[in-house]
């Protein structure tokens, strides 16, 4: 037998010209398809190699490096609490090797914005973080955020539309312009008029001319329902989180006598964490009584917030500038509480700053809050 082997093109006719192949390239080109073959197989078990250890990463970790429980479909939803420390369950994962553990733990700051004045009242609005210490009830707490530039505010418009007021309301609503147009353009702003009832004439917007509108709707009639027109905008600001900073601004021209809430359950509620700074304006003229100026000033008081009682209509637009630029140089100051119990017990807040360069300095901010709810 003849040691060459013979290549056949059958494309070719039969005259064509048959080329020898010789056996021994024959095999060594066999030896080099196996060869790769072989190495084919080893880079494709590498990949599925990869690819099953990267599967048990848990699908819920963040780039952050915060870990995240791992949802399961025969799981118990998760307990909510409004807590400065929230601690989950930890999420048992089986896989091959060992059980995981993943714990999700969330601490939450207590947010104050605090205003600054020396001792002639003038506002002081370059200070550092170093000089400020925050205590609460009577223990240091260590600051976590500072920042003292001009943020944008979601601001609640709150303005008495009953009876009486039919004779302040185009001042008032001119003032109240005033404000907002003095304020950040990035603003958001709602309008409720109440007297009985509450009524949200606008919801948050930038547009002045949308507010303008909303100002312009009176009826002048009706009871006045104070309290419960405050909590019910302090809710509507509680829900908007796409801005931190959270203002009241409050119009009035008599006492409560319709609401349900109280007047301490108004205090209270207010004071829930990183509730609202309000601002009040109490057009109570020749009826002035201590009672009605008490209670607006305890409601602002314990906010942060400042409490005007104008003898002149005129006053007001001056009053609506000076709360403009007080809303907007504020300090915006964080901490993270050492107590983390979460029985709603008050808590006292006590802010002091000292400065080079200054004498006695003064910083009005909110007075304490409520950690929590009972039974949460």
């Amino acid at each position: 037998m003849s040691s060459n082997a013979k290549y056949i093109d059958h494309n070719k006719n039969h005259d064509d010209q048959e080329f020898p192949v010789s056996s021994t390239a024959f095999r060594l080109c066999s030896a080099a398809l196996v060869g790769v073959c072989f190495l084919l197989m080893l880079v494709t078990l590498e990949v599925e190699g990869q690819t099953s250890s990267s599967s048990s990463i848990p699908s819920g970790a963040s780039a952050t490096g915060v870990a995240q429980s791992v949802p399961a479909s025969d799981a118990a939803p998760a307990p909510q609490s409004n807590g400065t420390t929230t601690q989950e369950k930890p999420a048992k994962q089986k896989s091959d090797q060992s059980d995981v553990f993943v714990f999700r733990t969330r601490v939450q700051e207590v947010i104050l914005h605090a205003i600054v004045v020396d001792e002639q009242r003038r506002l002081v609005t370059n200070l550092e973080q170093s000089a400020f210490k925050i205590l609460e009830n009577g223990t240091p707490m260590a600051i976590t955020s500072f920042h003292r530039e001009d943020t944008p505010v979601a601001m609640g418009v709150v303005i008495d539309n009953s009876g009486s007021m039919r004779e302040n309301r185009d001042k008032v609503n001119q003032a109240v312009l005033n404000l907002i147009r003095a304020g950040n353009p990035n603003d958001q702003t709602f309008v409720v008029n109440f007297s009985t009832d509450s009524y949200l004439d606008q919801d948050f917007t930038s547009n002045a001319n949308l507010l303008q509108r909303a100002l312009q709707k009176v009826s002048t009639k009706g009871t006045t329902a104070l309290y419960d027109a405050i909590l019910a905008s302090a809710v509507h600001l509680k829900n908007n989180t796409r801005v931190e900073r959270r203002v009241l601004l409050v119009v009035t021209d008599g006492r409560d006598n319709a609401s349900q809430a109280t007047l301490r359950e108004a205090m209270r509620r207010l004071q829930q964490e990183n509730g609202p700074t309000l601002y009040a304006i109490g057009l109570l003229g020749d009826d002035l009584q201590k009672s009605d100026i008490a209670a607006l000033q305890s409601l602002a008081g314990v906010t942060g917030g400042v409490a005007f009682f104008p003898k002149y209509l005129d006053e007001v637009d001056e009053i609506t500038r000076v709360v403009a630029h007080d809303i907007h140089s504020q300090y915006t100051i964080g901490y993270r509480p050492t107590n983390r119990n979460r029985d709603g017990g008050y808590r006292a807040i006590e802010v002091r700053a000292r400065a080079p360069g200054y004498g006695k300095l003064t910083v009005r901010t909110r007075s304490g809050y409520y950690a929590g709810q009972p039974g949460q």
